[in-house]
């Protein structure tokens, strides 16, 4: 009887330091990795904090894209909008970049605000926004394609506070994914139109407050959303305030695109990426809880049936923001993406140890409806090539060049 074998970590390697609160990073068509970097703030205007009660975040234009390639960290787009606290930290920003199946570019910028305070108090209109990246050339430049924050403010569709944090961005075909951790919502754009559709909204839940022992409504936060091998949109939750250990979940959308509950047991889940046999690897921001002691995260890999799973790292990550598979499997994680001039991509080499049995798989195929090939599911496969078969030459040697 045929085995499949679990990951397990068999190296760690620091590709770059110094960043400013990276964020989710992928590979273009040019083999390179791409980062967002959320910045660390300026001096500029300033607004509420979201996290710290009776703080201010500050504008700055401190947020960047940085490009990993051959041996280089070089920060290819400057400029971008970024909100921190005075020391930099906690910041709103670029938070994703994405390819399409022709190599365009695209970004997603956050704000973990009403749109309001942007429009009236920031006025910096790239708050909020899908942007094209037009040239990564002599600090780059950009186009302002869909307002969000605007979307936010006219519909509100999770019914709580308006709020928008743009903070994950998927590229399926002609399609762009929208992950709004603010709104609580997933937003989509068919062909990159202006017409914004709302997919999903991610449900609150009741909890007890644990300083008043009140009873208080937890929002979701969801995170990040990947495609399974079934065709469906999975999708991760932080779980907002009090952020308790092990309540996180993983969602997937059924066939009337209602979000159900596909695994859970999570803790302030960051991102999720599938890979080729439809195992999921599950990102963790804080692996106690953000109000608990310690600032280590961890990676952990759930089997493509769902049943089993196993912590790949722990200790080895601090605060991680964003994951990303290689060519090889190897594993892309951007570190220490709470504060600025600290944030590192570590790449995770990875060996199979543990095993579960071959009817685990064949029993995923079953738990999923309809399995499809990569390219079908994709719809291009450039696509499929894109994401699967780039990046696997970094050089982990190197440094930041700002340009």
């Amino acid at each position: 009887m045929t085995e499949v074998k679990m990951p397990q970590l068999s190296g760690i390697e620091v590709l770059a330091s110094g960043l400013d609160s990276p964020r989710k990073l992928s590979f273009g068509m040019d083999g390179a990795l791409y980062v967002a970097e959320a910045g660390r703030g300026g001096t500029g205007a300033s607004i509420p904090s979201p996290s710290v009660p009776g703080a201010s975040v500050f504008y700055g234009a401190t947020g960047a894209i940085t490009r990993i390639q051959n041996g280089n960290v070089e920060r290819v787009v400057t400029g971008l909008p970024s909100l921190a606290l005075p020391n930099g930290s906690d910041a709103a920003g670029v938070s994703d970049i994405e390819f399409d199946a022709n190599g365009n570019a695209y970004a997603i910028v956050g704000l973990a605000s009403n749109p309001a305070n942007r429009d009236t108090v920031l006025q910096v209109p790239d708050f909020s926004q899908l942007i094209a990246i037009d040239s990564f050339e002599n600090g780059g430049s950009w186009t302002r394609l869909r307002d969000f924050g605007a979307y936010e403010q006219a519909n509100n569709p999770d019914g709580q506070n308006v709020d928008t944090n743009l903070y994950d961005l998927l590229i399926n075909d002609n399609t762009a994914y929208v992950v709004d951790a603010g709104a609580n919502d997933l937003l989509s754009l068919q062909a990159f139109s202006s017409e914004v559709n709302l997919e999903a909204v991610f449900p609150a839940r009741d909890v007890t407050n644990p300083f008043t022992g009140e009873a208080i409504v937890q929002q979701s936060v969801p995170t990040a959303a990947a495609i399974g091998l079934d065709g469906a949109l999975y999708v991760s939750e932080l779980t907002g305030f009090p952020f308790q250990a092990g309540t996180a979940q993983i969602y997937r959308l059924n066939a009337e695109e209602q979000p159900e509950v596909y695994a859970g047991g999570f803790t302030n889940v960051v991102d999720l990426a599938f890979d080729q046999s439809g195992g999921l690897y599950v990102l963790e921001y804080d692996a106690n809880g953000l109000l608990n002691e310690g600032d280590a995260g961890a990676l952990i890999y759930l089997s493509p049936d769902g049943q089993t799973r196993t912590t790949i790292a722990g200790d080895e990550l601090i605060n991680p923001t964003g994951l990303e598979i290689g060519a090889n499997g190897d594993i892309y994680i951007s570190n220490k993406g709470f504060v600025a001039g600290q944030g590192e991509v570590l790449r995770l080499s990875l060996e199979q140890e543990t095993c579960f049995n071959q009817a685990t798989v064949n029993g995923a195929a079953e738990h999923w409806s309809g399995l499809f090939s990569r390219s079908h599911l994709l719809g291009d496969q450039g696509a499929f090539d894109y994401v699967y078969n780039t990046g696997g030459d970094l050089d982990p040697s190197m440094s930041v060049v700002s340009r």
